[in-house]
């Protein structure tokens, strides 16, 4: 298992990523609209940390893993089959990849597919 994408929701986006950046020796680029406005990190071993704000007024602060998988729509089906429920149906976001958001036991999880070249 690998995470592909750490996404942090939270009204402090600054002060987060001061934080992680301090903590962590990292260093977090300009908003990226593609990712909602996250801040991104490279995390040791691929991948990113995403830090943004809520997207809407009901949007809750959470972390939530992107797992990285092969073939996203069988996960998400397989996810689905196992009891999880699908918040956000598998969705390409250019020059990313493809993601899909499911919930199971109170845990939001998400899944993540490379882009085929």
């Amino acid at each position: 298992m690998r995470i592909h994408y750490l996404e942090i929701v939270t009204r402090e986006v600054e002060a987060v990523c001061a934080a992680y950046s301090a903590a962590n020796g990292v260093e977090f680029g300009p908003p990226d609209a593609r990712l909602g406005q996250a801040r991104t990190a490279e995390l040791h071993g691929g991948g990113l940390v995403g830090v943004r704000a809520p997207l809407h007024e009901a949007e809750e602060p959470v972390t939530r893993p992107y797992w990285l998988v092969d073939d996203i729509e069988a996960a998400l089906a397989e996810a689905v089959a196992r009891g999880g429920v699908v918040a956000h149906p598998a969705m390409e976001i250019p020059e990313h990849g493809i993601f899909a958001i499911y919930f199971h036991g109170g845990i939001q999880n998400g899944l993540w597919q490379l882009s085929k070249a």
